[in-house]
């Protein structure tokens, strides 16, 4: 049999999207709009792929339907967007902004006695906007599809976590910096997960919620404890070396040695 190119055609070509990249780079918007007319076709765009998502799912969703449930020509999608997985990775974006925009309402509550509770509001907050907005489990299942949007996924979810990681340091300050910042990426994965599996068919939504709060609660309270132990031990080297140095410099034996050591120099 003949292949494609001996009949002078040329091969499919593999989208990128699909392609395991050496070095992963973030799926973004060719361009974003800075005019109000761009912007209003920008925003009913991604409106409509909401919509879309939603209702046929990732693997249906195409940008012919979009831009014409947008009322926007084609072309002026691609003027956007390369293509659907850009889309899908731009509402991604979109989704994780707003929820740190919230959480940065909470900068400067930790450390606080009541720290458990602001962390519960905001777990509650986040439920709400899965049980309220069912194109958040969409997008985040479609960013699950390809190589690329995994990859876009884990940026953004990178960037939140240094956001929870700076957060977390006056709460556990004698822990490691890069220790808080793996602590935060496991947050952020538990998190979407959990969200993920509470809106699930025959599950619990609730439920879920509560063991949610109770998995980042016990985690977070053995890590404060964790950093209090450290500094009691910290705190404790310290007054050990000060006391020295002290009976060192009251030591008469110690202070002659000191001067003919000075002398000699």
């Amino acid at each position: 049999m003949e292949s494609a190119t001996k009949r002078g055609r040329t091969p499919r070509r593999i989208d990128s999207a699909l392609e395991v990249q050496a070095a992963p780079q973030e799926l973004v918007p060719r361009r974003r709009p800075t005019q109000e007319r761009s912007r209003r076709k920008f925003d009913a765009l991604l409106a409509a792929s909401r919509e879309l998502l939603t209702e046929v799912g990732f693997e249906s969703f195409t940008c012919e339907e979009v831009a014409a449930r947008a009322d926007v020509p084609i072309g002026t999608l691609y003027q956007f967007f390369a293509n659907k997985y850009v889309i899908v990775c731009e509402l991604n974006r979109q989704d994780l902004v707003g929820v740190q925009d919230e959480l940065a309402k909470f900068d400067g509550v930790v450390p606080s006695v009541d720290w458990l509770r602001f962390l519960n509001s905001f777990v509650d907050h986040l439920a709400g906007l899965w049980m309220s907005d069912p194109s958040r489990r969409e997008v985040w299942l479609a960013m699950q599809s390809t190589p690329s949007t995994r990859a876009t996924g884990a940026i953004h979810e990178k960037e939140f976590a240094e956001q929870i990681a700076r957060m977390l340091a006056p709460l556990m300050p004698d822990t490691p910096r890069e220790r808080r910042t793996l602590m935060a990426e496991v947050l952020v994965h538990v998190v979407y997960s959990m969200l993920n599996f509470s809106v699930q068919d025959d599950q619990s939504h609730a439920d879920a919620v509560v063991e949610l709060k109770r998995l980042m609660g016990a985690y977070l309270m053995v890590a404060e404890k964790e950093s209090r132990t450290s500094a009691k031990r910290r705190k404790r080297r310290e007054e050990a070396s000060r006391a020295e140095e002290s009976r060192r410099a009251d030591d008469p034996e110690t202070r002659q040695a000191e001067e003919v050591r000075t002398s000699s120099a």
